[in-house]
């Protein structure tokens, strides 16, 4: 779905409308939220946003990924595949999965980490540990109750925030501010902008702290199109935010193109997409999510160059020191000292 425009305002009638509705959305929400889940037996890091929407949760992932691999550890991610028609649990294997199958994002990070997915979580676990787990990075799920969570870490795109306040449909949250708060570890707040500022002082009142991270793009994408007038076109969260960070790389964005997160590409579209291209001599550029979505059995169109990006921590000592310690204390809470 595309989110609606009034999400991202102070006030508009429409949200006051669907208040009612979004309280008892909320309600619902926030009572399952304190229900107690599934001990997987190992830690479980839980990456999750306050609201619907991206934010930057895969980038988390893999960088939690290459953080827990230096601390010695055997980290696999579990997801829930949104998107994909299978139900799992099922192993992603890029040899013969495609998004229709797993959905984007699992597709996209196993190429780096072993990932499971498993339409409920709690069916995924043991598939997860027979992969060698010493770690579960669950790729959202933090309003799902099925499975204690160690730690949790709320990403959020400094430039957007959490929009209007209000709970779904009023608003892009989730759950009431409040009970998720309560359930906070730790805040990744992704770029410059101030307006997640008032969530961070929020949860600094109860001494969780805020990690400052940025995406920063890869040397080699930013090579192959420097030069180049380009077709930029995304179906994420935020299609908005790669725009800027291609124009912010000094690459000429000649034309945009926004679709709905996790759109499902049509061959016509994306026909339509390459006539446009070649017509106006501009070079199509897409995201990893993206392309990861364009790849069929056959493979993936000629033409669409993918743009990668990493996410980098201001301070990644604080974020080493504290999964490091959230880590000891999951072991200690289950098997006591040794």
């Amino acid at each position: 779905m595309r989110e609606p425009a009034f999400w991202y305002r102070p006030r508009s009638p429409e949200s006051q409308i669907l208040r009612p509705l979004g309280a008892i959305y909320g309600a619902i929400t926030a009572r399952r939220m304190a229900l107690e889940g599934f001990d997987a037996g190992i830690p479980v890091i839980c990456v999750g946003n306050y609201h619907v929407g991206g934010a930057g949760k895969t980038p988390t992932v893999l960088a939690l990924t290459r953080l827990l691999r230096e601390l010695g550890e055997t980290p696999v991610v579990l997801s829930r595949g949104y998107g994909g028609r299978l139900k799992g649990p099922v192993v992603v294997d890029r040899a013969r999965h495609i998004a229709a199958d797993i959905g984007d994002e699992p597709l996209m990070m196993a190429r780096d980490v072993a990932v499971v997915v498993a339409r409920d979580r709690l069916d995924g676990v043991a598939l997860a540990k027979s992969q060698g787990a010493t770690v579960i990075l669950m790729d959202d799920g933090f309003q799902n109750p099925r499975l204690l969570k160690d730690t949790s870490l709320i990403v959020i795109d400094g430039e957007r925030g959490i929009g209007n306040g209000n709970v779904f449909p009023a608003g892009p949250l989730r759950a009431p501010l409040k009970a998720q708060l309560a359930r906070t570890d730790a805040l990744v707040l992704i770029g410059d902008g101030r307006a997640a500022n008032d969530v961070a002082a929020e949860l600094a009142k109860r001494n969780k702290p805020e990690l400052r991270a940025r995406l920063k793009p890869d040397a080699a994408s930013v090579a192959q199109l420097f030069g180049k007038r380009v077709f930029a076109f995304a179906g994420i969260g935020d299609p908005e935010r790669f725009f800027r960070t291609l124009r912010a790389c000094g690459i000429e964005v000649a034309r945009t193109r926004s679709f709905a997160d996790h759109h499902v590409f049509s061959p016509e579209e994306i026909a339509a997409l390459t006539a446009d291209a070649q017509r106006e001599q501009l070079t199509l550029v897409t995201t990893e999510k993206d392309l990861a979505r364009l790849r069929s059995h056959e493979g993936l169109p000629d033409g669409i160059v993918p743009f990668a990006v990493q996410l980098e921590f201001d301070d990644p000592a604080a974020l080493r020191q504290l999964i490091s310690d959230h880590l000891y204390k999951a072991r200690e809470r289950r098997f006591g000292r040794r």
